[in-house]
């Protein structure tokens, strides 16, 4: 039988196919079709898996946190639910690696470090602290998931939930109803900034606890250079290194719900609102990279205001090696997604021994 000559993206997706560990390869999918141009298609980290996420989230007596063997370097919690919480998310090893990946990029700040060594293997203006948009939302969702609420309980969307320190586009409306589950999903996924500020609003003490919170979470995990103003990222005041916002994805890498939610590639939300109807609300998820499924990327977030620029955060397995990847500053999402594809693709073909 003749064989078709592979595209590129398809040589680059068996690289990784390869190079993936047993962990990540129990989670591979391939979505075929019967279309000879179909190519190969990969997930990891939970894409495909939401309904075991809402198990979590729905069971009451289950704890939303979990740690994971998930190869995410030496990031650890003991008792999230101590106001002595000891996380260790620090990561070793010095910039100039003979692992360094031979790559540039044109976002204003990146980081990129071997999860598995500590090492940082790529670096550019990684410690100034720069606006972070919605990438904020990772820090909302932990917040969220441990103050150990309940997540079937229903929250409807007030007109304050609407307003911010910028005008921002949303398809909800003031009194939609979802619970708590689904605006975090909401928020991880699409964005919405409503939801997150539903989310903060309805937190034991109200809004403002809910800021007190993100700030002592983010010194928690040693996060020197962050500040939080508001749940959404909206607030331009909402800064971090990317050094330290590698900080806060691998903590985030020992929630389940928060890995699978933020790699959900879409989901059809039933809202329910008792002055407007009820209506399905199709949702997307804002990385184009978890919606093509090309890449393994186990948590995702992407953000955007003038201030910050086109921002990403991910955690990836490649070469059976974890890293994260933090791209702050991009002047347009073709800059943001060509360095992470960069990224990625130096990551496939990076030495390993």
């Amino acid at each position: 039988m003749r064989q078709l000559p592979l595209t590129k993206q398809q040589l680059i997706a068996a690289m990784i196919s390869l190079s993936l560990g047993s962990a990540a390869q129990a989670a591979l999918t391939i979505n075929g079709s019967t279309d000879t141009g179909s190519s190969a298609r990969m997930s990891w980290g939970g894409a495909d898996s939401l309904s075991e996420a809402r198990n979590i989230m729905y069971k009451s007596n289950s704890s939303t946190i979990t740690k994971t063997d998930n190869g995410s370097g030496v990031t650890n919690a003991n008792s999230f639910a101590s106001s002595t919480n000891s996380y260790n998310t620090t990561y070793s090893g010095k910039f100039g690696s003979s692992d360094m990946l031979p790559i540039s990029t044109d976002s204003r700040s990146v980081a990129v470090i071997d999860a598995e060594t500590g090492e940082s293997i790529y670096e550019k203006n990684a410690d100034a602290a720069r606006p972070m948009a919605s990438i904020t939302k990772i820090m909302t969702a932990m917040v969220v998931l441990d103050a150990g609420l309940d997540m079937r309980e229903e929250i409807t969307l007030d007109a304050e939930d609407f307003v911010g320190p910028k005008r921002a586009s949303s398809r909800l409306k003031a009194g939609d109803r979802l619970n708590r589950a689904e605006m975090l999903l909401m928020a991880l996924m699409k964005s919405e900034n409503p939801a997150a500020k539903s989310l903060a609003r309805n937190y034991p003490g109200g809004y403002s606890a809910f800021i007190r919170a993100m700030n002592r979470k983010a010194q928690d995990l040693g996060m020197t250079t962050a500040f939080f103003g508001d749940p959404t990222g909206l607030d331009k005041r909402n800064v971090a290194s990317s050094k330290d916002l590698v900080k806060m994805v691998r903590a985030a890498g020992n929630y389940d719900v928060i890995r699978r939610f933020s790699t959900t590639k879409s989901y059809d939300f039933f809202v329910s609102n008792y002055s407007s109807g009820n209506r399905t609300y199709k949702a997307n998820n804002t990385s184009s990279l978890v919606r093509d499924g090309s890449y393994p990327i186990g948590i995702s977030k992407t953000g955007f205001i003038n201030e910050a620029g086109r921002c990403v955060v991910m955690e990836t397995r490649v070469n059976n090696r974890p890293a994260i990847i933090v791209i702050l500053g991009a002047n347009s999402s073709a800059t943001r997604w060509g360095d992470a594809k960069n990224i990625l693709n130096s990551l496939a073909t990076r030495r390993t021994v």
